[in-house]
């Protein structure tokens, strides 16, 4: 059912880059979003255990995600080869987030180039969790180049990953687990207990995508002209610094290719977080690094779809030859022809 899946996915990618997400265009993450907190009220009423309620969410809301999708493709195969694969890029299109991360970043270091700092803040507060009212320019560019980098798993890498894979199905169903994360996957009172079952398998679906990051994030930045061999030496040194087992990665990359410090504290709700340093302040944040990060995970989306693309063509291939080889083998040594070889 994911007939011509490299072509999907590569026209999907190039959808996503000339317009984004529209905020007229209906958007299937926003729908799975509002589930989320449909569940969360019906499913807290429901059990007594908090962390079961959260398994729950988490269960229905992915394997959900999943299942519905699957669905959607095979009613529209049904109609119909080429509405089949239309279908197929429309949903890789809606996992994807490359445009839209790029227009939120751009629109912190506008702000910050204009001297306009309370904008510059309030644009960020849109992509981070951390408190910003109180940060000054290099916080702010800081945390712009943090989730800037951070996103390049889960905006880019890792919908791509599982599209090739796993087809739209598995891309939208990493899309929920990973909208599940951002909404209730937090270590407050809250949702500590009910969000440990979505922030638990958003690690697991981010594991492979993020060390895949390790290797591309490094060869792009030699691409872009940054450091490669700095990038790869602070990935080995401070990739597992992070709170989380795979933000750290793409952090370092980053942070090793522009020879800058990342990490630290960092204030949510009124909470310092004491993060730790990565990198080294080799020389000293600035506009021009978010410049320099969004050109290094622009050129990283491209490096991962063409390496994507070739790895399923150069598998086809091989496949293909693979059974032919087995087919002649199967052939020489069939009864009549053993015999015939032998004399009989």
């Amino acid at each position: 059912m994911n007939d011509y899946l490299y072509l999907q996915i590569a026209i999907a990618f190039i959808l996503d880059i000339l317009i984004g997400d529209p905020g007229w265009l209906p958007h299937p993450i926003r729908m799975i979003g509002k589930c989320i907190e449909y569940l969360e009220v019906i499913l807290r009423k429901a059990f007594v255990s908090e962390r079961l309620a959260g398994i729950f969410l988490t269960g229905i809301v992915a394997i959900g995600t999943y299942l519905i999708t699957f669905k959607i493709m095979c009613l529209f195969y049904g109609m119909g080869r080429l509405c089949g694969i239309t279908a197929g890029i429309v949903i890789i299109f809606y996992s994807l987030s490359i445009r839209d991360l790029l227009k939120e970043t751009g629109g912190v270091l506008k702000a910050l180039k204009s001297g306009n700092l309370a904008k510059a803040r309030s644009n960020l507060s849109r992509i981070v969790g951390r408190d910003t009212h109180n940060l000054n320019e290099q916080q702010v560019a800081t945390g712009c180049i943090e989730t800037t980098a951070e996103s390049s798993v889960d905006g880019i890498i890792a919908p791509l990953f599982y599209a090739f894979i796993g087809g739209p199905a598995l891309a939208m169903a990493y899309k929920s687990i990973n909208t599940l994360d951002s909404m209730v996957g937090y270590k407050n009172d809250k949702y500590k207990n009910f969000g440990w079952a979505s922030a638990t398998l958003d690690d697991v679906a981010n594991f492979i995508p993020a060390r895949i990051a390790a290797v591309i994030l490094p060869i792009s930045s030699y691409i872009c002209g940054a450091d490669l061999l700095n990038s790869i030496r602070i990935v080995k040194r401070d990739g597992q610094k992070h709170p989380s087992p795979n933000s750290g990665i793409p952090e370092a990359a980053i942070a090793g290719a522009l020879r800058i410090r990342l990490g630290g504290p960092s204030v949510y709700n009124g909470i310092t977080s004491n993060k730790p340093f990565i990198g080294d302040p080799i020389k000293n944040v600035s506009f021009d690094d978010i410049s320099n990060t969004t050109k290094i995970v622009m050129v990283s989306a491209i490096v991962s779809v063409v390496s994507g693309i070739a790895f399923m063509l150069i598998g086809g291939y091989l496949t293909i030859n693979g059974s032919e080889l087995m087919q002649r083998i199967n052939e020489l040594f069939s009864t009549k022809t053993f015999y015939k070889i032998n004399g009989y």
